[in-house]
């Protein structure tokens, strides 16, 4: 019966492969990997995924959305961010993040930030290390491959397919809302997962 207590069902999750991870692990991620398949590839626990996004949710709920920030260098990550962006106002930086808009006031592009999530804190790491910089906590989505030693929340995911993005993307929108009280409890979003899908 722990099907009632996820997030979205387990099909949904599923479907996504939000629990496929690559080849490659990392002892930083090991807690998270359910098993490796005979081709190699490690499977995400999914039971941690949903318990993370949850987590995730309920912290960023904390902030205003002007106050946080998510960066997501790799293209398949544009959508589902840009769309996290207009469902629920958060700052979104889509592509190459320019080093120095958390640290250098004196930048036309500077902003100021309460807590940042980066889609992938490798392709990711300058805003990471500018956030590090500057105290500004780090929420990320962590693949098997991922180093996580700078991470202060690490979200178990599948961060580079484009339906796994999209899913983990509208849940966590759905949640913020729900934990801000935007959303009533059981109420859903307008949006639909494919929206935040890229084609």
């Amino acid at each position: 019966m722990v099907e009632e207590k996820f997030l979205v069902p387990t099909n949904e999750y599923l479907k996504s492969g939000i629990h496929i991870g690559t080849k490659f692990k990392t002892r930083y991620m090991e807690k998270f990997i359910y098993k490796t398949r005979p081709d190699g590839l490690s499977v995400l626990n999914l039971q941690k995924i949903d318990e993370r996004i949850n987590v995730a949710a309920k912290f960023l709920a904390q902030y205003d959305p002007e106050d946080i920030l998510i960066v997501g260098r790799r293209e398949s990550a544009w959508k589902p961010i840009k769309m996290f962006g207009k469902v629920t106002g958060v700052k979104v930086f889509a592509g190459r993040y320019p080093p120095g808009i958390l640290t250098n006031p004196n930048l036309d592009i500077y902003i100021e930030i309460k807590v940042l999530l980066a889609v992938d804190s490798g392709p990711d790491r300058n805003a990471v290390i500018d956030a590090l910089k500057m105290g500004i906590p780090i929420v990320a989505i962590c693949d098997t491959n991922n180093q996580s030693n700078n991470i202060d929340l690490v979200i178990p995911s599948n961060n580079k397919g484009k339906k796994s993005l999209g899913l983990f993307f509208w849940i966590l929108a759905r949640e913020y809302l729900r934990n801000r009280g935007i959303l009533k409890k059981d109420e859903e979003l307008k949006e639909k997962v494919e929206d935040f899908t890229e084609e």
